[in-house]
């Protein structure tokens, strides 16, 4: 067993049978952001045998307050978020097989990667990919962990395929709207918060100490000095068409998705949410001209200025990006805003 791992088997409860575990173990990331990077480096560091990590974006000067794998070298040289990762990593521990994949996690590239991994943490920031998540996690069985934060909020939840309930469960819906990072704000401390809940789900369920993995929902708001544990069996839905007696995976389902087209002729991207539901045009605008855009409306839409694409918000949900073509940056550019 290698020296660098000697403090973690000291540890009784992983010991060498379980560093051994963690060794021949794969680890799905979903997102190389906030999240992503920090429980991308705990895994390296921890000795995972393999980890994927799958990530749409690049490098921001905005990312480097709280996304601990990136430099200002990065953000210079625009690297994507997943390829900077796997330089960072692989010089952390070459011992891992790492492999980055610079794509948005569809439901086809999640069904393609399930079949050979152990464990998926969430790392994301939109909720279309999490129940993408969440169903390919009862379909293929595999554990997977939530985690979510922003502003000084943050929260996680272990999903085990067939013994708690599952995050359709929980949610029954994907919600139209809610603050993101981008509208919202966060600092550091939440972020780390969330990954010390997830990073250490994982190496339980690892190490495949499944009776001390946590079945509970946690949420927190450090600044305001809240922790709240809450016991979520009663929540398991029988028929939930992701877990119940006859799942149906609903959200591997293109019908279930959120709806990008090109315009015909422009330059213009147009985005319609899956569930259509009110979209408060005051308290958006609000929250976007604190964050220093410039906002226009009127009682029926948003006209956003965002550097080089113009974003029109609906007060349906429905949005138009203009100024790109590229359906995968309209989605980012929505989900970024609206959550």
């Amino acid at each position: 067993m290698s020296e660098r791992y000697s403090r973690q088997t000291l540890f009784p409860q992983i010991g060498k049978t379980g560093q051994e575990k963690i060794a021949n173990k794969h680890v799905l990331i979903i997102g190389a952001g906030a999240l992503g990077s920090g429980n991308a480096e705990i895994m390296v560091r921890a000795g995972i045998g393999k980890l994927t990590i799958v990530d749409r974006d690049y490098v921001e000067a905005s990312n480097l307050q709280r996304q601990q794998l990136y430099t200002e070298d990065d953000v210079a040289e625009k690297l994507p978020k997943a390829a900077a990762a796997e330089k960072r990593l692989r010089a952390i521990n070459s011992d891992v097989e790492i492999t980055a994949r610079i794509a948005d996690a569809t439901p086809e590239m999640l069904l393609d990667l399930a079949e050979s991994v152990d464990l998926i943490l969430d790392s994301t920031d939109n909720f279309e990919t999490r129940m993408a998540i969440n169903d390919v996690s009862q379909k293929y069985k595999i554990p997977w962990i939530y985690g979510a934060c922003v502003g000084s909020f943050g929260m996680s939840f272990v999903v085990l395929p067939g013994k708690t309930p599952c995050l359709n469960c929980l949610l029954k819906t994907i919600p139209i709207q809610g603050m993101t990072c981008d509208t919202g704000g966060i600092i550091a401390p939440a972020v780390q918060m969330v990954i010390a809940h997830q990073t250490a789900e994982a190496l339980k369920i690892l190490t495949e100490d499944w009776e001390a993995v946590r079945t509970s929902f946690v949420s927190f708001d450090l600044w305001r000095n809240q922790y709240t544990n809450m016991k979520m069996s009663k929540a398991k839905d029988e028929g939930c068409l992701s877990c119940g007696a006859h799942p149906e995976y609903p959200y591997l389902n293109h019908e279930n998705m959120t709806k990008s087209t090109v315009l015909c002729g422009r330059e213009t991207v147009q985005i319609r949410p899956h569930h259509k539901g009110e979209v408060n045009l005051k308290e958006t605008a609000t929250q976007l001209e604190a964050l220093g855009y410039q906002v226009k409306g009127n009682p029926y839409l948003l006209s956003v200025e965002m550097g080089e694409q113009r974003m029109v918000i609906f007060n349906d949900g429905r949005a138009l990006i203009h100024g790109t073509k590229d359906l995968a940056q309209a989605r980012s550019i929505y989900q970024r805003i609206l959550g």
